[in-house]
C-alpha cells in the first residue's frame, strides 16, 4: 500500500508531501520519500493530511482505570482483572498508542502481551512488566511483590524474569496513592537497589523505578537504573546525574495534573500528598528539559482519573510546560520506543513497523488534534477510523 504526499512527521523533521510505501506482508514500511505507484498497488491519497508514528507509552497501568482509590482494584479476581486489562489494551490502542511499557499488576501483564502479539486482543505492542517490587508495606504493595534485603531482591527478579518479564520496575520511594506512604523518603537501602539493577541487568532486562524525592532519584541512578518515573523532586545533582549516567526521566505529568482536578472525589490523603508535589514536579521537569536530561513520554494512565484513551494529552502537557511541540511528540514516539525496547517502533523509516497516526489537521499547530487521530494503523492494518479507500481492520 502506498501513503500518497501527506505530511510526515519524522523524528525531529517535518517532511512535505513525502509518500510511504507499506509492505503489506511484513507490516513494515518499505520507503519514504517521493515514490511511484507499482503496477497493482493501492494507493491511498494523503494529500493535505499529517502521519505520525504511533505515539509509545512508556509508563502504563492496564490493570487500573482511573478509580479513586487502588482499593478498588485490588479485590479483584485474576480473571477479572485479566478482562480489565484487555479493555483497556484496546481504549488505548483506538486512541492512536501502538506501543505501550505497562508497569506491572500481579502476573497479569506479560499473558496480556502474549495475547496481543498472538493476534488474540487487540492492543499496542507490549513491553510487560510482572509486579513492581517494593519493600514491604512500600508503595504498591497491594499487587507488588513485596521484599526485605538484597537476597530477597535478586531472588524478586530472578522470579518476575522467569515468568516472562520484559523489565524490572521497583518503588524505590513512597507514593501518592499508597496510604501512609510518604513520596520523599527513600524505601530501599543502597544493597537492595543495587542488588535489584544489578541482577536485572545481568537477566538481560532493563530498570525502570518510581521515584519522586531526589535522594532517591539519585540513589536510584547511582546504581544503574535505566528509567526514573515522575523525578518530582530533582535538584542540580540529581540533573547532573540524569546526564553523567545517561539516565531517562518519564516525567508522567499526567498524572498529578487529574488528581488536582477531581479534588472533591479524591481521596483526602491523595489530595493533601499531590497538592504538596505538583508545582515542584512541573519545575522539575523543566529543569530537566532546560539541562537536556532525555524525556520519554508516558502518562501513569490508570492512575485516579487519568483514564485510558487520554494518552496524547501527556503531549501536550510536555509542550505547554517546557518543550516544543516536535520535541514533546518525539518524546513520546521514538524517544521513548528506544528507552523501553520497542526495536523499529516510534520512527517513520525504512524497516519500522508501519504504525502510524493519520490526521486531519496538523499536530504542530494545534496539539490537541492527536487527541482524535482519523485512522489508527498498525503494522499497515488500519486497526481503529479509516483512511480514504481503506477498510477498518485492514482488509
Amino acid at each position: 500500500m502506498l501513503l500518497r504526499g501527506p505530511r510526515v512527521i519524522r523524528g525531529d523533521r517535518v517532511i512535505d508531501e513525502a509518500d510511504v510505501r507499506i509492505d503489506a506482508e511484513t507490516g513494515q514500511i518499505e520507503a519514504v520519500g517521493d515514490l511511484d505507484p507499482r503496477g497493482g498497488e493501492r494507493s491511498v491519497d494523503l494529500v493535505g493530511r499529517t502521519v505520525t508514528p504511533g505515539l509509545v507509552d512508556a509508563h502504563i497501568h492496564f490493570s487500573l482505570s482511573g478509580e479513586r482509590s487502588v482499593e478498588d482494584v485490588v479485590g479483584m479476581s485474576d480473571a477479572e482483572l485479566t478482562l480489565v486489562e484487555a479493555r483497556n489494551a484496546r481504549k488505548t490502542l483506538e486512541a492512536g498508542v501502538t506501543g505501550a511499557r505497562v508497569m506491572g499488576a500481579r502476573d497479569i501483564d506479560v499473558a496480556l502481551k502474549r495475547a496481543i502479539d498472538a493476534g488474540d486482543v487487540p492492543g499496542p505492542r507490549t513491553v510487560a512488566n510482572c509486579r513492581s517490587i517494593t519493600i514491604t508495606g512500600g508503595h504498591g504493595h497491594h499487587m507488588g511483590r513485596e521484599i526485605d534485603g538484597p537476597t530477597e531482591a535478586r531472588k524478586a527478579v530472578r522470579e518476575q524474569v522467569k515468568l516472562g518479564a520484559d523489565f524490572i520496575k521497583f518503588m524505590t520511594t513512597g507514593g501518592v496513592t499508597t496510604p501512609g506512604s510518604d513520596p520523599g523518603a527513600v524505601a530501599f537501602t543502597e544493597e537492595e537497589l543495587h542488588a535489584l539493577v544489578d541482577e536485572a541487568h545481568r537477566r538481560g532486562v532493563h530498570t525502570a523505578t518510581h521515584a519522586h524525592g531526589g535522594e532517591g532519584v539519585k540513589a536510584a541512578i547511582r546504581a544503574g537504573v535505566d528509567t526514573v518515573e515522575h523525578g518530582t523532586f530533582l535538584d542540580d545533582e540529581a540533573i547532573d546525574l540524569f546526564l553523567e549516567r545517561d539516565a531517562t526521566l518519564v516525567p508522567t505529568l499526567s498524572a498529578p495534573y487529574h488528581i488536582v482536578r477531581n479534588t472533591e472525589a479524591a481521596t483526602r490523603e491523595d489530595v493533601a500528598k499531590t497538592e504538596t508535589v505538583y508545582d515542584r514536579h512541573i519545575e522539575s521537569f523543566k529543569l530537566a528539559v532546560e539541562a537536556g536530561v532525555r524525556i520519554a513520554g508516558g502518562t501513569d494512565a490508570g492512575t485516579p482519573f487519568n483514564v485510558h484513551g487520554g494518552n496524547a494529552s501527556e503531549v501536550q502537557f510536555m509542550a505547554q510546560h517546557a518543550m516544543e511541540p516536535l520535541d514533546a511528540i518525539r518524546a513520546m514516539t521514538e524517544t521513548a520506543a528506544d528507552a523501553v525496547g520497542l526495536d523499529d517502533c516510534g520512527v517513520v523509516e525504512p524497516g519500522a513497523y508501519a504504525d502510524l497516526l493519520v490526521f486531519d489537521d496538523d499536530p504542530l499547530s494545534d496539539l490537541t488534534v492527536l487527541n482524535d487521530p482519523t485512522a489508527v494503523l498498525k503494522g499497515g492494518r488500519v486497526v481503529a477510523g479509516a483512511v480514504p479507500g481503506a477498510v477498518s481492520g485492514g482488509e
